[in-house]
């Protein structure tokens, strides 16, 4: 079984949870949602291409390693948004657009947004007969995007290429195994003089999460709802989703 594996790290990373007044959480690690996203960025997709999105959903299930939790960064968030009314009918493809109005039509909004500081994880993609793509066709889009990617809001970039791999392997465990192999052997040639290595070495995967469907090659410790199932993502509406996990070793 092949399985798209690839790997997410950042500075800043923020994992949406479901938003409740003024506060925006962020998970420990990338839920279906954001994972569709990155793979539809990357595919040059846009958020009101609602079949194609559908067809991505329903072709892809995912399994995500999590290396480093990172830590909590908490954000006081000022914005300034016009109200709904004013943008009735007018053009606003950018946040440019949305600005350009006079003073008063403004309105200022605060928010407490969490982040998560130096997370890094490990995302596998196994593909359903119905997959709109190969998994290889996946992997040249995450080489060259369309679209600039981002670990869940805009002002998160990756801080290393995501260097997907198509692997094969009998789990997602380990096709994260043998993903972390293959960049150890890639990166041993280029040791300096005191056989260091050119690039941080990859973590070992602390804890593994999954969707029903998927072959994890762990046993399931906890299943509990997740609202990242998307619905109609341009109204941004989401339903449920089982997810499982299963810890493998404790952080540091």
């Amino acid at each position: 079984m092949d399985y798209l594996v690839f790997q997410l790290q950042a500075p800043l990373a923020a994992w949406g949870e479901p938003a409740v007044g003024e506060f925006r959480g962020s998970a420990n690690h990338p839920g279906e949602s954001a994972l569709l996203g990155l793979l539809a960025a990357a595919l040059g997709i846009t958020r009101d291409e609602e079949a194609r999105l559908a067809s991505l959903q329903a072709g892809y299930m995912f399994a995500v390693g999590v290396q480093s939790s990172g830590t909590l960064l908490r954000d006081y968030h000022t914005a300034q948004v016009p109200g709904t009314s004013v943008l009735r009918g007018r053009q606003h493809a950018t946040r440019a657009d949305e600005l350009a109005l006079p003073r008063h039509e403004l309105n200022t909004i605060l928010s407490t947004r969490d982040y998560r500081q130096d997370a890094a994880c490990l995302v596998a993609v196994q593909a359903r007969a119905e997959s709109p793509h190969a998994l290889g066709q996946l992997a040249d889009a995450l080489r060259a995007p369309l679209f600039v990617l981002y670990l869940g809001r805009k002002a998160c970039p990756p801080a290393a290429p995501l260097w997907p791999q198509v692997v094969p392997a009998e789990s997602a465990l380990r096709a994260f195994e043998a993903y972390r192999a293959l960049i150890e052997t890639q990166a041993a040639p280029h040791a300096d003089r005191w056989n260091r290595a050119a690039v941080d070495l990859p973590l070992p995967v602390r804890s593994l999460s999954w969707s029903d469907g998927i072959e994890a090659g762990v046993a399931v410790q906890l299943s509990a709802p997740r609202k990242d199932r998307i619905i109609r993502r341009s109204r941004w509406q989401f339903g449920d989703r089982l997810e499982h996990t299963s810890m493998l070793a404790e952080e540091p």
